[in-house]
């Protein structure tokens, strides 16, 4: 498990940015990779998937719903 990323969903963080959300996905692309940066030759890689996590992590964000609240 990564510690360092938190959870991102109410009640536990009540605004999430974009930067959040692309640190928690930097930080799972690092742990599964075993790069905290890419040689030249992976960084392509290594980018899209970060930029993909991100993407689907804010979708999954957007789609949750947490009983007692209402989606926003």
């Amino acid at each position: 498990m990564c510690r360092s990323i938190k959870t991102l969903r109410p009640p536990f963080t009540e605004a999430v940015t974009d930067d959040d959300v692309r640190a928690a996905a930097l930080q799972y692309v690092r742990k599964i990779s075993g790069f905290r940066a890419p040689a030249a030759h992976n960084a392509e890689a290594f980018d899209h998937a970060v930029e993909e996590i991100a993407r689907t992590t804010a979708e999954l964000l957007a789609t949750l719903e947490v009983r007692g609240r209402r989606p926003a």
